[in-house]
């Protein structure tokens, strides 16, 4: 965990076995951990471990219970579905956890005072082009939107569709989301740094067509609505709009590979 400009409450890295690299039946070279969420007061996270479901706490950030612990995660660990997005309700009292399971669809599982609105599992035989990858919480909390690696997006509660990529030729797959402040639009974001926007959402610049040194791993809204970073996965940041640059560990040797980025809500 590095941050900028953000209080720092701690690392999963403090613990070489909380975050594994290629545990038991699964190909994770770059580690088992692959998301973490801001609390709303931004003073702690949570990072999620997405080959067994455990959530590790950080700063004021509160467990409100764990995948780790819930009938998905029982009998064998090839049976486990993969966790990989973990999103703060907007009061920070609960978060909803993203999995793929075996068949490659999203489900969500609920804790603290997040509900499940439904997942692309409750949509039932619906044609699926791509693997989900990340998910977006509407301003109210009340519903919230998965994307897929195809660039499909499912809305759910009070989330609108605002639009996608599904079926769309692209240039490289999506890797990550992110809603606008109000909730009426939102970022989609490629491996390749290309963005897309859809609603009220600005595209305020991109880095598709640019050689990276790295692929672009997610992405995070600037809370004031205007702009967003790019992370990729050694650590360079890329700030697009008015986001500011607040620095980067691009360049610098890492570990292991960045898996995420975010912005604390009261950032400015």
């Amino acid at each position: 965990m590095f941050s900028f400009s953000a209080p720092f409450e701690g690392s999963a890295a403090s613990n070489p076995s909380n975050c594994p690299t290629n545990p038991p039946g699964r190909s994770m070279p770059s580690g088992s951990c692959w998301s973490f969420a801001s609390n709303v007061d931004g003073l702690g996270y949570w990072i999620l471990n997405a080959y067994d479901g455990v959530i590790y706490t950080y700063g004021d950030a509160v467990s409100y219970g764990q995948p780790a612990d819930t009938p998905a995660y029982q009998g064998g660990a090839d049976l486990w579905p993969t966790a990989i997005g973990i999103v703060a309700t907007p009061d920070g009292k609960g978060y909803w956890v993203l999995e793929e399971g075996l068949i490659g669809v999203a489900s969500i599982q609920a804790f603290g005072d997040a509900v499940d609105y439904g997942d692309e599992v409750s949509l039932g035989p619906v044609a699926h082009n791509g693997s989900p990858v990340a998910m977006a919480a509407t301003a109210d909390g009340k519903g919230y939107w998965i994307v897929d690696s195809d660039g499909g997006v499912f809305s759910f509660g009070d989330a609108t569709f605002y639009g996608s990529m599904g079926g769309q030729q692209l240039s490289a797959p999506i890797v990550g989301m992110a809603a606008t402040p109000d909730g009426k639009g939102y970022w989609l974001v490629a491996k390749d740094g290309g963005i897309f926007a859809f609603g009220d959402a600005a595209f305020e610049g991109s880095m598709g067509g640019t050689v990276l040194n790295a692929p672009v791993v997610g992405m995070a809204a600037n809370p004031s609505g205007s702009g967003y970073w790019l992370g990729a996965s050694d650590g360079g940041v890329f700030a697009l709009g008015g986001a500011p640059f607040l620095g980067s560990l691009g360049g610098q040797p890492l570990s292991r590979p960045i898996f995420a980025i975010e912005a604390p809500p009261v950032a400015g």
